[in-house]
């Protein structure tokens, strides 16, 4: 009981809805007749009191935990000794009953059907658990549900933070490995790729954190990535990056392409050491279509470590975008990713 009544709102809802219910009841009685019989007290405070045994106890503890035969005796029982209860309050103000009963015009122009006044005790009686069976079912089926999308949305935020968090070191290493290769080659770009590397590191850091980025502060951090890889490319003018589309007001999910490209750079040079790779980002109204498509280059494959950031985004995307498609393929000595999605 004190489980349920664990908010000030909810004593106010079921005080004020009861508060409205009498009022409705005894201010039309009181119309009809000019009084409100004392035993309607007793007969409304009997029907409270046998509706928060069922709401509270009853369907809680038993109709909800499948114990539906127990659950039916249970209401058997009790409905058995509210009846001798009913009656004993009848007694008690029979004068104050009978009159009652005696001024009911139920049809102008008919005779009172005879069973009709003995059986309203019963049948208030049932509505009142029809009433608070049909309330508490619908509550703890609410809660559950409810219960349900957050245990499912904690779920999906600690796998993102996860998957997430993978990506990040997995670009670092490869970011780290091209700005090493620059300094063995005492290459002149060495000092603008830490500069880039910067700029990409520190949109990791601070904008990432949101659930949607700008898609335009996406694509350049696309940009930035691929300036960097650049970098160390002795022939860069194969790749290429062209995006269609008006990409004002657009939102993505961080960090969802960057997989595709790392691994394009990462495996995308052939055995003559020429890299060949073509970006193409399409956006129709909130659509984007993504393809990238590269050499299958001769770089020894780590099998232990190969995939990392493709299956993390392909993790992602099932969890972020549902609905997306994606498709992976190797043709003619190429890789190719085609993805589109709905932007949110």
């Amino acid at each position: 009981m004190t489980a349920f009544f664990k908010t000030n709102k909810q004593v106010v809802i079921h005080l004020l809805c009861w508060t409205v219910f009498l009022f409705v009841i005894f201010i039309q009685i009181y119309i009809e007749r000019g009084e409100v019989p004392l035993f309607l007290f007793a007969r409304i405070l009997i029907d409270i009191l046998f509706f928060y045994i069922n709401f509270l106890f009853l369907v809680p503890k038993l109709l909800l935990k499948k114990k539906t035969v127990l659950y039916l005796l249970s209401i058997v029982i009790i409905l058995i000794c509210f009846f001798f209860i009913n009656k004993y309050f009848r007694n008690l103000f029979l004068i104050d009953a009978k009159e009652f009963f005696r001024n009911i015009n139920f049809d102008k122009g008919r005779r009172t059907i005879p069973f009709l006044p003995k059986s309203i005790p019963i049948l208030l009686n049932i509505a009142f658990l029809v009433i608070g069976t049909t309330i508490r079912v619908y509550i703890e089926w609410n809660k559950n549900e409810t219960r349900k999308k957050e245990i499912e949305s904690l779920r999906t935020t600690t796998q993102l933070q996860y998957l997430k968090g993978q990506v990040n070191p997995h670009f670092l290493f490869n970011s780290l490995n091209t700005i090493y290769s620059l300094t063995t080659k005492k290459s002149n770009n060495a000092p603008e790729a830490v500069i880039t590397l910067s700029e990409l590191m520190r949109y990791m850091l601070y904008r990432t954190n949101s659930e949607f980025v700008p898609l335009s502060e996406e694509l350049d951090y696309i940009k930035n990535y691929i300036k960097l890889q650049r970098l160390r490319l002795a022939n860069g003018e194969k790749v290429t990056l062209n995006i269609h589309g008006n990409v004002a007001g657009q939102r993505i999910r961080p960090l969802l392409l960057i997989s595709f490209i790392e691994n394009a750079f990462k495996y995308g040079t052939d055995y003559q050491g020429n890299t060949e790779i073509k970006i193409i980002i399409t956006i129709k109204l909130n659509h984007l279509h993504f393809t990238c498509v590269n050499l299958i280059g001769s770089t020894n494959i780590n099998k232990e470590n190969s995939g990392i950031g493709l299956t993390n985004t392909k993790a992602r995307l099932n969890l972020l975008y549902p609905n997306n498609k994606l498709t992976v393929s190797k043709t003619d000595g190429k890789f190719n990713v085609e993805l589109s999605l709905t932007l949110e």
